[in-house]
């Protein structure tokens, strides 16, 4: 048996965990720069307000029904759900972490008459512990385990845990929608309702050869899944990145190259962390910067360059120089420049790194690298850097609702008065 563990409305959930008196009113939260809804407590989505629809096209249903407004605080939480998983990977012998607030585990020790109470006393456990509500849903398949926890969290009779067992497959099957089924797409979704096939019921029932022959081994792998035969194990260790990026939409346009250049050495020295938090070593760096898109006042521009290193490193100073002097190469004056980023390619693990014949040892920055890094994973991703970009440039991300860090900077613990 698979369960795939879900938290309810993540990000909206933990907007309330140090604020209880926002339980059951409407939150949404926005994306970089407070432009979109990027998430939605079920209150607001009673409210119709839709997923990824530009902000002030609902502000003044907002305004009107009394809904809080965030701006994404990705620091709290990105350490709530590593608090989630990090339970959830104690409670059972194999976790898979498929997203930031969802979580595949295997429960091969578990007898069929002892799967619901686990999973009741688990939901239990994680509420307790960190005020996140979670629905668990399980089956004999990952797929099945999607189905089951769909079930779980919308049906009331489920109360947060549902299991999918041979009895009841059918019947689950016929109240789940085939758009809704995990890895059907909306391409393939269109595809099986103009065939007739609207359920997941209905898919299940789907001829093979046909199946095979219109969406190839992965949509029969689908239909094998939905049927109880699994097709995919969990991927307990995932296979290391080859690139890691970092790339922000700046708060307005910007023909400033300071600001630009600031904005640069801030991306390079978080995508420098970032491997060197996976004990990585980056061998080529790529620099891009754009113009906005969508300004039809100005023809958009995107220049883009990318340089070698001498040898892999996660170096902070190195990789910044490098990209800066990227930057020199690409810019052109006079353009408004609306977003900037940094890529680290050809990634590798830094133990597999053989020096060559003329590297220095004495120039080894991993003690700094790594006294920087633990004092950031100790005071709060900030307290320490190479300060080379200022706190609250222009640049930075607009972000005028954002709730305090409570659980990753030390200003924002809250305070309790007897």
């Amino acid at each position: 048996m698979f369960a795939l563990v879900d938290c309810n409305n993540f990000y909206a959930s933990c907007e309330r965990v140090f604020e209880p008196h926002l339980v059951d009113r409407p939150i949404v939260v926005l994306s970089n720069n407070d432009g979109c809804v990027v998430a939605r407590s079920k209150e607001a989505k009673a409210l119709g307000i839709g997923m990824g629809v530009p902000f002030f096209q609902v502000r003044d249903i907002a305004k009107q029904h009394g809904v809080v407004i965030r701006s994404s605080n990705y620091a709290l939480y990105g350490d709530m759900s590593e608090r989630v998983m990090e339970i959830l990977s104690d409670s059972a012998p194999d976790s898979e972490i498929y997203s930031i607030d969802e979580c595949f585990l295997g429960l091969k020790h578990l007898s069929p008459e002892d799967l619901e109470p686990w999973c009741r006393d688990l939901r239990q456990k994680v509420q307790r512990w960190t005020g996140i509500t979670v629905s668990i849903g399980t089956g004999e398949t990952k797929t099945l385990s999607k189905v089951a926890n769909r079930i779980a969290k919308q049906a009331p009779y489920a109360d947060g845990v549902f299991i999918i067992t041979p009895k009841n497959l059918k019947a689950a099957l016929a109240i789940t929608s085939v758009g809704d089924i995990w890895g059907v797409g909306r391409q393939w979704a269109k595809m099986l309702e103009g065939r007739d096939i609207k359920s997941a019921l209905d898919f299940f029932h789907a001829q093979d050869g046909w199946v095979k022959q219109r969406m190839g081994v992965v949509g029969l792998r689908t239909v094998y899944e939905l049927r109880g035969t699994p097709c995919h194990d969990l991927d307990a260790a995932p296979s290391a990145k080859q690139t890691t990026c970092c790339s922000r939409t700046f708060a307005k346009a910007t023909s400033n190259k300071d600001h630009v250049k600031e904005a640069i050495m801030s991306y390079a020295e978080r995508a420098a962390e970032k491997i060197r938090n996976a004990d990585q070593v980056c061998r080529i760096i790529k620099v891009s910067i754009r113009t906005d898109r969508h300004d039809h006042n100005t023809a958009p521009v995107y220049r883009s360059a990318h340089e070698p290193l001498m040898f892999p490193t996660g170096d902070s100073r190195i990789i910044v120089a490098a990209a800066l002097k990227i930057l020199e190469r690409i810019w052109l004056d006079g353009r408004p420049y609306r977003k900037a980023g940094v890529l680290l390619l050809e990634l590798s693990p830094k133990d597999n790194i053989i020096p060559s014949l003329f590297d220095d040892p004495s120039s080894d920055s991993n003690p700094l690298m790594e006294a920087i890094d633990h004092v950031n994973k100790r005071f709060g991703r900030g307290a320490i850097g190479l300060g080379l970009s200022k706190k609250n440039a222009k640049w930075r991300m607009r972000q005028e609702r954002l709730s305090p860090r409570y659980t990753t900077r030390w200003a924002d613990i809250p305070i309790v008065r007897m």
